[in-house]
């Protein structure tokens, strides 16, 4: 198993965790230079009654309060779903180095599927990778809104 696919592990279980508690099931996690998780975050909109309570925006500001920085230029974020536009934003602003994520999101997802706002001259630019482990990370999202229905 690669180091993404560990931490993606992570995710997964996190993403889990939102579903058990009725959220769409995506997990996030952000790990520093030294391979060490800084932040963590899943699903909580329907929790915090919050629009903003995506899983990359609660592990992205778990980790600024870790690091004590808005800055996370030495860090990856890594998702089990292709990140929306203001996920995406967050990535920008906050200068994450890297991005992985599992599944693409056909319906909202910016790094790929509907575009690629990485493509546009921001003042950053991460690397992202696809596709890591992404059968198990559309999985959950297959079956948690085949449950719903």
């Amino acid at each position: 198993m690669t180091a993404d696919e560990e931490y993606m592990t992570l995710c997964i279980e996190l993403a889990k965790k939102a579903a058990e508690k009725g959220e769409c099931p995506v997990g996030a996690i952000v790990v520093d230079r030294n391979g060490c998780v800084i932040g963590k975050g899943y699903n909580k909109r329907e929790t915090c009654s919050s629009p903003t309570a995506h899983a990359e925006i609660l592990a992205i500001e778990e980790a600024a309060r870790t690091l004590n920085s808005w800055r996370l230029s030495d860090c990856t974020l890594y998702v089990t779903l292709e990140p929306c536009p203001m996920c995406a934003g967050a990535i920008i602003n906050s200068r994450i180095k890297r991005l992985v994520y599992g599944a693409f999101d056909e319906k909202g997802g910016v790094c790929a599927s509907l575009m690629n706002i990485f493509d546009y001259p921001f003042n950053h630019k991460p690397l992202v990778r696809s596709r890591i482990m992404m059968e198990e990370c559309s999985k959950l999202l297959t079956d948690f809104f085949k449950n719903l229905r």
